[in-house]
């Protein structure tokens, strides 16, 4: 099922995300939808907390953009280790139309449990992997990319999505489709 992003500034999308006790048919069918979600937003990734539910639990699929890739489901995600530093430029499903540069690790490790409970690591992830990884915890915990620019980039984009959720109530656009050049996550 597809579920509707929240677009920033919703404050329950600074809200931090609760561990999920047991990964069951329940949250089977969460990352389901998040995939599905994704899918139909032409994200990169989604996390929990962007539909509204606050658990910490993420999808990622870079396979269109990054050879080699797969889809990623993750529960009660933990970044392990980080090294380096990139500059990336970053978009949201969140934050539409939206990207800016964000200096994230360039290498990272991650260890969750995956879409059946069973532990999974995914060590020395680099380029867009990396990126899309940082990006989804922080939603877990109440973070998103805005929070990493200056204040005067993050109030410029703030107004421009009141905006946009003012014309979409309006019905003036659409809600999907609005993402930008730029992969969003």
């Amino acid at each position: 099922m597809v579920h509707e992003i929240l677009i920033w500034p919703d404050p329950r999308l600074k809200e931090k995300a609760r561990p999920v006790p047991a990964v069951d048919t329940a949250i089977r069918a969460l990352i389901d939808d998040l995939f599905e979600t994704m899918y139909a937003a032409e994200g990169v990734g989604l996390a929990a907390p962007q539909v509204g539910v606050l658990s910490r639990v993420l999808v990622i699929d870079a396979s269109p953009r990054q050879e080699g890739q797969t889809p990623i489901a993750l529960v009660n995600p933990v970044l392990v280790a980080s090294r380096g530093e990139i500059v990336w430029s970053e978009g949201c499903l969140s934050v539409p139309g939206e990207a800016e540069d964000v200096k994230r690790a360039e290498f990272v490790t991650v260890r969750a449990l995956d879409r059946d409970g069973r532990p999974i690591e995914i060590s020395d992830a680099s380029g867009l992997i990396a990126v899309a990884l940082q990006h989804e915890i922080d939603h877990l915990d109440g973070t998103l990319f805005v929070d990493h620019l200056s204040t005067l980039k993050r109030e410029v984009i703030r107004r421009r999505m009141k905006r946009l959720k003012q014309e979409r109530a309006e019905g003036k656009t659409a809600p999907e489709g609005d993402a930008g050049a730029r992969p969003a996550l």
